[in-house]
This record gives C-alpha cells, sequence and structure tokens, in this order.
C-alpha cells in the first residue's frame, strides 16, 4: 500500500479545502481499488455527520444539527482524524507495534507536528526558568503556543530534561 499512497495526504498549501480533497482521493481510490485508502476515506466522511452546530429551537429548546458540507471546516476534520489517530495509536501499542500503513495515511492528512528541536528552541527562546519555580509550570505557556501542533507527553518531557539539566 505504501507506494501507492505518495498521492494521498493533504496540506494548506494545496489551494483545496481538506473536505474536497478526500472526497477526490475517494474517487481515486475508488478507480484504482485501493479499498485500504478507500474504506479509510470512508470512515473520515462517515465520521462527518458528528460534526454538529448548536441550533434553538423555535420552542427554545437548545439542540445542534449537522453542519453542511460548506460549514465544515478544515479543523473539524482534523479532529475527527485525531480521534482515529489516537485509537489506532492505541491499538498499535498493545500489538507492541509502532506504526501502520492506516496510521501513516492518517497523519498525511493532519498539519505536520512541531519537532522536538522546534518545542526546545521556543522555549528556550521564550521561557525564563528564572522566574518560575520549576519548568512545569512552563507546560501551559508551551501548549498554548504549538496548541495541537504538539504531543503534551514531548512537551512534558522536554521539559523534564530541561529541569534535570539545571
Amino acid at each position: 500500500m505504501a507506494e501507492n499512497t505518495a498521492q494521498y495526504g493533504w496540506n494548506a498549501s494545496m489551494g483545496i479545502s481538506l473536505y474536497d480533497k478526500i472526497r477526490q482521493d475517494m474517487k481515486t481510490s475508488m478507480l484504482q481499488k485501493n479499498t485500504a485508502v478507500r474504506d479509510t476515506m470512508r470512515l473520515i466522511m462517515g465520521a462527518f455527520p458528528e460534526i454538529t452546530v448548536p441550533i434553538t429551537l423555535e420552542s427554545g429548546k437548545k439542540s445542534t444539527r449537522a453542519k453542511t458540507p460548506g460549514e465544515i471546516t478544515d479543523e473539524d476534520i482534523h479532529n475527527i482524524i485525531r480521534k482515529f489517530v489516537k485509537s489506532e495509536k492505541t491499538v498499535l501499542e498493545l500489538k507492541k507495534e509502532t506504526s501502520s500503513d492506516y496510521l501513516e495515511l492518517l497523519e498525511s492528512y493532519l498539519p505536520k507536528m512541531a519537532t522536538t528541536e522546534e518545542i526546545e528552541a521556543w522555549i528556550k527562546t521564550n521561557i525564563d526558568f528564572s522566574a518560575i519555580k520549576s519548568p512545569m509550570q512552563a507546560m501551559g505557556t508551551v501548549m498554548k503556543h504549538f496548541g495541537k501542533l504538539a504531543d503534551g507527553n514531548q512537551v512534558k518531557a522536554i521539559l523534564q530534561g530541561m529541569s534535570a539539566e539545571k
């Protein structure tokens, strides 16, 4: 599967919404009879009804409705894909494996995560450790800056490493 997946995946510079790219990749995978990619796209698209908007009904009751395709943002789809990535990582952990074609395909649709080096460089430039008791107190600031592009456990390990250097 890995040799055919180069055409799949997404990034913001492509000039196409993630929603449209997933639909396009679904069509391509069906034409190429690539069932693994097709099934993954179906899984992602099958979760679209979970993307909802809060609404207030005429009666005053609060409810939700599924977003229309035009309302679905790239961030909404990233959140769906992250859920699948998290569950796949849990499965792989139990199997004592580190990666799978499915996981690599899912991750090809997510923004690139910050590297350990990028996080360390940002921390060294922006965090004044003399003003705080423990490097772990910087965790919130670091996570706020990187958002979903940094893994909390990775940041924690980096900060713990920096506290050991002191």
